[in-house]
């Protein structure tokens, strides 16, 4: 048989470290479908939707290095744009194939047809479409190389008449080359730095993802600068840890009191590989300096005095030695005891709710971290989901955290616990859902039943789109089409071969956690937690119902009382348990 197109694209994905592609099939697909089972190498992976593919791919991305989705003519690859905007903005090597019409039907509106590159455009670091079997082998190359290097997507389109088109001799590497350069700021940069640092007393380091290889230098700095150590939501699970002494919490819509005034009392703010995106609780008068490998993102979300160009693993290993070592614990101490005060308001509030027959969700939440294993993967939701995360999941020996952080989007939780659990199945997954998140991409509740991925999918079932319900609520305006009616996800789950453990009050949560958790495989628990409950423990500052309290003034000068009166009856129990 004539060695195709499809043919070399499966050699090079192997050749590149992919071990699964995501995909439906079908007809311009076809021919990469027959090549990789006549390969063997790769194993296909049958979503229901695109997009949970482009999710599950990405997903292999992050904690693999590389994943690849798939979608054919048309209706099939527009699914994927979804999943390859997260894995995109997220910084996810992920090759996607957009196969497509025949070449001697594009440009005519033909039946399926899209713009390829017009389509994917905004989602990738590379877009290509080839119309040519030597285009094609050339664009497959430099999408992989690309997604390596520029770390996001690499799309190719391929005519169904390309990829089942002969190959001629074609120049190309068949390589891949990973860059292991050090980059950090040059010498005068550091010492310009060193000089900050040693000028002032109170430094606070803001840790982010771009953390992740750097763990060992954020603490050695920590502890030579007597220095609280916040974190962003996806650096959180690197340095949460009860063995860190320096962690005062997270900052932003789903922070603590203690990360917000550590960073608001220092004199100096280290922005350390984060792309922290809620200016409005960046401070203004104190010093920032921000280090970051994407240079581009240097000053575009905080006041920033001092850019540095660098890893965060080579910046701080050069700068170590050049900075001088700080006596006074005070500032120190003053945010560990104040973290300390918000963990024990947060375990309180736990404790007080476990109690009640109505499930909280925080008392799931701190379930959940106690049962799972020290090296868990946990995949949560956008949305109320995790807030829940923020507050209660710690970081273990080996834990790690993900969500869509960046893109913020629904849904992504049970498709990216498809990618892990495949990847990992020596490693327990457990995916942290919503109601609303889960009904979205339902279907692929059967990906998981088909070939048996060991993720347990715990459902955060308040019969409402709870996020949005309290953004609503918080605005002033009245609750309106945020109710949800759910099946019996039970008896769902158990219909597709899955088995189900559900929780009707709070004495029932942890023996379905713990049996489900214990199961060998695919496992779902749906949960009845309370719709009522509230976003944020009852101890708040009266600022943070400055924004309630303004929308209702505004409604009221407009002469819309009517709306008041719902908006307040809404807010009843919320405002009771706040006060």
């Amino acid at each position: 048989m004539a060695h195709t197109v499809a043919d070399e694209l499966v050699k090079m994905l192997v050749n590149a470290g992919v071990k699964r592609v995501y995909a439906v099939t079908g007809d311009s697909l076809n021919p990469v479908n027959d090549a990789v089972r006549r390969d063997g190498r790769l194993q296909w992976i049958h979503v229901r939707h695109e997009e949970a593919g482009a999710y599950a791919a990405s997903m292999d991305a992050e904690l693999d290095g590389i994943g690849c989705c798939m979608g054919s003519s048309g209706p099939g690859h527009v699914h994927l744009v979804n999943g390859l905007y997260d894995a995109n903005r997220a910084g996810n090597p992920v090759i996607a194939i957009a196969t497509t019409v025949e070449t001697n039907k594009l440009g005519t509106d033909n039946f399926q047809e899209t713009n390829v590159t017009k389509l994917f455009d905004d989602c990738s670091k590379y877009c290509f479409m080839a119309n040519t079997p030597q285009q094609a082998i050339h664009g497959i190359q430099s999408a992989i190389q690309s997604a390596i290097q520029q770390k996001g997507v690499g799309v190719v389109g391929l005519p169904g008449d390309v990829s089942s088109a002969e190959t001629q001799t074609i120049t190309t590497s068949h390589k891949n080359y990973y860059s292991n350069a050090k980059v950090l700021p040059r010498e005068e940069q550091l010492e310009e730095l060193a000089e900050v640092i040693n000028n002032n007393e109170k430094v606070m380091l803001f840790c982010g993802h771009g953390c992740k290889d750097a763990q060992n230098e954020v603490r050695a700095l920590c502890k030579k600068l007597n220095a609280p150590m916040g974190f962003s939501f996806r650096g959180k699970i690197f340095f949460d840890k009860t063995d860190n002494p320096y962690r005062v919490g997270l900052n932003g819509l789903l922070g603590m009191k203690s990360g917000f005034k550590a960073m608001h009392d220092a004199d100096v703010l280290l922005l350390l590989g984060t792309d922290f995106p809620y200016s409005d609780f960046l401070p203004e008068k104190n010093t920032i300096v921000q280090i970051d490998l994407k240079p581009e993102r240097i000053g575009r979300r905080a006041k920033v005095d001092y850019g540095y160009h660098g890893s965060i693993k080579d910046t701080l290993q050069a700068l170590f030695p050049k900075v001088n070592e700080k006596k006074s614990k005070v500032f120190l101490e003053e945010m560990q005891q104040l973290h300390r005060e918000n963990e024990k308001d947060y375990e309180s509030y736990v404790q007080g709710k476990s109690e009640n027959k109505k499930i909280h969700p925080e008392y799931v939440a701190s379930l959940i971290d106690q049962l799972a294993t020290n090296d868990a993967i946990f995949t949560v939701d956008t949305g109320m989901s995790a807030v829940w995360a923020a507050r209660y999941l710690k970081g273990k020996t080996n834990r790690y955290l993900t969500g869509s952080f960046n893109h913020g989007s629904m849904a992504n939780a049970m498709p990216m616990a498809i990618g892990a659990g495949l990847g990992h199945p020596d490693r327990q997954v457990i995916a942290l859902c919503g109601d609303g998140g889960l009904t979205m991409l339902l279907g692929d509740l059967m990906t998981i039943s088909q070939y048996q991925i060991p993720a347990k999918i715990v459902i955060f079932n308040n019969r409402a789109l709870g996020m949005v319900k309290l953004e609503m609520e918080v605005a002033g305006y009245p609750d309106w089409q945020t109710d949800m009616h759910n099946p019996d996800f039970k008896k769902l789950a158990e219909s597709m071969n899955i088995k189900a453990w559900e929780a009707k009050e709070s004495n029932e949560v942890q023996g379905a956690l713990a049996a489900a958790f214990a199961h060998k495989g695919p496992a779902l628990i749906n949960i009845y937690t309370d719709p009522e409950a509230l976003a944020m423990p009852p101890k708040i500052e009266f600022e943070q119902l400055k924004g309630f309290a303004e929308s209702m003034g505004k409604l009221m000068l407009n002469g819309r009382s009517a709306e008041v009166i719902d908006a307040a009856k809404s807010n009843y129990k919320y405002l009771r348990e706040l006060f």
